[in-house]
């Protein structure tokens, strides 16, 4: 599938990460970061962040050399999204920030349209 625009958007301290990743991976030539989302969670629908491999029903796109894949049918859910990392006292982790999601659980990692 060919390559489009990016539909989400990744901040340089979750670039920094990923990239962190990576590195450590000995396939990391064959990865994609998939974004996606999946039914559950405290408020309805869950994010999946991973490494995985291309599929057919995929767009594909890259960030800062980052190649990138989300399933198209989540693209509704994942328009404008962005994904940042805290590494601090209070927080570790990837962040959410979905302009789609009406609403989103405390924890961050779930969200309803």
């Amino acid at each position: 599938m060919e390559a489009v625009a990016q539909p989400i958007s990744i901040t340089p301290t979750a670039i920094k990460e990923f990239k962190n990743i990576l590195s450590a991976k000995s396939d990391a030539e064959e990865q994609f970061l998939r974004v996606g989302v999946k039914g559950g969670g405290c408020s309805g629908m869950s994010y999946v962040l991973g490494f995985d491999s291309q599929l057919p029903e995929d767009v594909v796109f890259e960030i800062d050399d980052i190649p990138c894949v989300v399933n198209k049918n989540h693209l509704i859910y994942l328009q404008g999204l962005e994904i940042d990392w805290h590494n601090g006292l209070d927080a570790r982790g990837f962040i959410f920030n979905n302009p789609n999601a009406s609403s989103s659980c405390g924890c961050g990692s779930s969200f309803a349209v």
